[in-house]
């Protein structure tokens, strides 16, 4: 007899008394599953490499700050609509508190994300409205604004564009009366009728060249991610001998994850971030443009606390060939750090994601190797930022911590004027001061400036060039200022914040300036002013065809060839196979382009067709078809070969449906007629009842009928007397009671009976 296993309780059960011993349920729990050798090692295999394409991977986004016309601009209508152009590729942006919601806590978590978090709300000097104080937005570290309620539960916000929120800006709520007419009552500007001709500087753009980005493949330098996508992709692959896909083939979380397989994607966005300054330059250099900004997020997370990372060494050799050709064909590149970039903040954990981002910016330069002069020029751009309630107090904060920068970092930093707390008299003494270059800003001088000492408009300004250009010189560096345009509509300040599209004059700057044009169009507004002013470059560039591209590698359908309809051959004719097989190849339907080698992919074709007109940016991408149903005022218009095709087709198949309908009624009518209904017994009823009894149905007669036309009614042959049917005789009433036996009457007429 087998032994009786014993059981779990007993085992596990103690000898003291006086306890109550509960049973294991271990031996219930499922197993760990041992790994395979083979799978062990998947788990250290490099990555498979993952696109960075956005069309393909939707991972892959747009950087926000790199669309807009400048880092610190309103967050309205200051995007290039990358959704509109698409036709619906995604390029939608949640904070990253939103998709990784263990990242950041109430005072918690160490992240930057939460430090920024502490930020303190904009000081204004106006009091504070109803609808100011419903809402307040706080900013976070990578340039985004998350909307809290003062009071209650926080809100999961999503946003269809990326926010962006000045520090030092008023609330979201609309000018009111009074602002708008104070507004309306300032003096007029007073503007230079000085012009720079014949210029002789460098103008530039910032971040983005729109033709490029919506090349076939794109050609841009601001891919970037959300935390959440370098978290998962830190796990394997499902499959990892396929390629990854978005719906496919995507990582595992069930299988341990590996930092380095996370790090290795974000590295691969800024790699081919990187490898696209090249393309770029040589674009800029075929159409006179030598000067670029380029874009902070060019590297994904590089300055965050958690996520960050150096550059170097996996970077290097992408940047190094970028030096290389801007230093070959005499480019600029300057950068421009976020506006959250603040080193006269009261926070420290602002001032230490201020200080590790101004050292990712300078990494960056520094992998470029420049040549001397143009390493020089590549500058930081930076605002003071707020003012926190005292500007004195602000002032002596940006001192102190502008001591701690490395020297790396002051010779690259310049300051520039902005549009909501610092004029160009209160900066210019703290760059004289610091020795730190100053950027002029003309639509931020119009906005803020000191009223005492001039005027708002480009003429009063110039005075205080000599002082500007001297902070330059000092460290033989090449000045460059910015300018740009409020749009038509804007009347109070915060309205005149947004840039316009594209600018439509030139400041009135030294003609060899190094100028930047913030405007929202990016290269376009450079060709407008090389159109009006006929700068140099300005006969290098054409009208781009709408939604046409010639310069992509890509199959285009051509319309079929219209061959001439041939007689039918004769049997013996020896040519009729050679024919046939000629008419097959004339009747092509898709053709595949000469190839374009990859250094003219995207260059514009021989003609340089890359202008698309003001409000035109729909002709960057193709033409959607749509399929437009004929309206009823259409009807008069003549039919197209296929339309009548169609339409033949379903008069066709309606025309041999109604002929089933009546044959198919004829049928069932022969054969009601040619089957006799048989005579049911009369049932007896009472004498009482017989008057009461209803008539018998009347029964229709036969009656030929007559032709509705008058031509066949002639042709017909009048018939004799004799042959002319007599009409047969309404038949009786029959009586109430009828014998079963009643002879059957039968109403088909016969041919010769009267």
């Amino acid at each position: 007899m087998a032994k009786r296993k014993s059981s779990t309780f007993s085992q596990g059960a103690d000898s003291t008394p006086g306890l109550i011993h509960m049973p294991s349920f271990d031996h219930l729990l499922p197993r760990p599953t041992k790994r395979r050798a083979s799978q062990r090692k998947q788990n250290h295999l490099p990555p498979k490499p993952t696109s960075t394409n956005p069309d393909i991977n939707a991972e892959v986004l747009d950087g926000p700050e790199a669309l807009r016309a400048s880092p610190d601009a309103e967050e309205k209508d200051e995007t290039l609509d990358v959704d509109k152009i698409e036709g619906g590729i995604a390029t939608h942006i949640k904070d990253e508190e939103d998709t990784v919601p263990s990242l950041v806590t109430s005072g918690e978590s160490e992240s930057s994300l939460s430090d920024m978090s502490d930020v303190e709300p904009p000081l204004n000097n106006k009091p504070q409205t109803a609808k100011s104080r419903k809402t307040l937005k706080i900013p976070s570290q990578m340039g985004m604004a998350q909307k809290l309620p003062s009071t209650g539960p926080t809100k999961k916000v999503e946003s269809k564009e990326p926010q962006f929120l000045d520090p030092e800006a008023d609330g979201e709520e609309e000018a009111d009366e009074e602002e708008i007419q104070a507004a309306l009552s300032r003096p007029p500007p007073v503007h230079s009728d000085y012009l720079p001709l014949p210029w002789k500087g460098r103008l530039g753009y910032a971040c983005l060249c729109t033709y490029l980005r919506f090349s076939n493949p794109p050609v841009f330098s601001s891919r970037t991610c959300r935390i959440a996508s370098i978290l998962e992709n830190r796990h394997p692959l499902k499959n990892p001998d396929e390629p990854p896909h978005a719906t496919k083939n995507r990582p595992d979380r069930d299988q341990p994850a590996n930092i380095a397989r996370g790090q290795a994607f974000v590295e691969s966005l800024g790699v081919a971030n990187a490898k696209d300054i090249v393309k770029m330059l040589r674009w800029n250099d075929r159409y006179g443009i030598k000067f670029l900004r380029l874009s902070s997020e060019m590297f994904p997370f590089a300055s965050h606390e958690e996520y960050g990372y150096k550059l170097a060494p996996f970077a290097s050799e992408a940047l190094a060939e970028a030096g290389k050709v801007a230093g070959e064909l005499g480019h600029r590149l300057t950068t421009h750090p976020g506006q959250y970039t603040q080193l006269g903040s009261p926070r420290k954990s602002v001032i230490d994601n201020a200080l590790r981002d101004l050292e990712y910016h300078s990494e960056l330069l520094s992998l470029l190797k420049l040549p001397p002069q143009q390493d020089r020029d590549a500058v930081m751009i930076l605002h003071l930022g707020g003012v926190f309630g005292d500007k004195e107090a602000t002032l002596e904060r940006f001192r102190e911590n502008y001591k701690r920068l490395s020297p790396e970092i002051k010779k690259r930093l310049v300051l520039e004027n902005d549009d909501v707390s610092w004029s160009v008299h209160e900066l210019l003494p703290l760059c004289e001061e610091l020795n730190i270059p100053m950027v002029l800003d003309f639509h931020h001088n119009n906005i803020i400036f000191d009223s005492e000492h001039i005027r708002e408009g480009t003429k009063d300004i110039m005075d205080l060039y000599p002082r500007i250009l001297a902070t330059w010189k000092r460290k033989n560096i090449t000045p460059k200022m910015h300018y740009s345009e409020p749009t038509p509509a804007a009347i109070t300040g915060r309205q005149r914040r947004k840039h316009n599209p594209r600018v439509a004059t030139l400041p009135p700057c030294p003609p060899d300036m190094d100028l930047m044009i913030e405007a929202k169009d990016k290269e376009q507004a450079v060709f407008e002013l090389m159109r009006v002013f006929k700068l140099p470059g300005f006969d290098t560039f054409n009208d781009m065809l709408p939604h046409i591209r010639k310069d992509d590698n890509k199959p285009v359908k051509v319309p079929k060839k219209k061959t001439p309809r041939k007689k039918k051959a004769k049997k013996d004719d020896d040519n009729a196979l050679e024919e046939a097989e000629e008419a097959l190849e004339a009747e092509e339907e898709e053709f595949v382009q000469v190839i374009i080698p990859e250094e003219e992919v995207g260059m514009g074709g021989p003609e340089g067709r890359v202008y698309w007109p003001p409000g035109m940016e729909d002709w960057l991408r193709p033409v959607k078809k749509v399929v437009k149903k004929r309206e009823p005022a259409d009807r008069g218009k003549p039919l197209t070969p296929a339309q009548k095709r169609k339409a033949a087709a379903a008069a066709t198949e309606s025309a041999v449906k109604l002929e089933a309908d009546v044959n198919e009624d004829c049928e069932v009518d022969a054969a009601a007629v040619a089957t006799p209904t048989p005579a049911k017994k009369a049932k007896v009823t009472p004498k009482s009842s017989v008057k009461n009894a209803a008539a018998p149905k009347k029964i229709a007669r036969s009656v030929q009928t007559p032709s509705t036309s008058d031509d066949e009614a002639s042709e017909v042959a009048p018939l004799s007397e004799d042959k002319i049917a007599p009409v047969a005789k309404k038949p009786r009433a029959a009586p109430a009671r009828q014998s079963a036996r009643a002879k059957k009457i039968s109403y088909v007429e016969e041919d010769g009976e009267s």
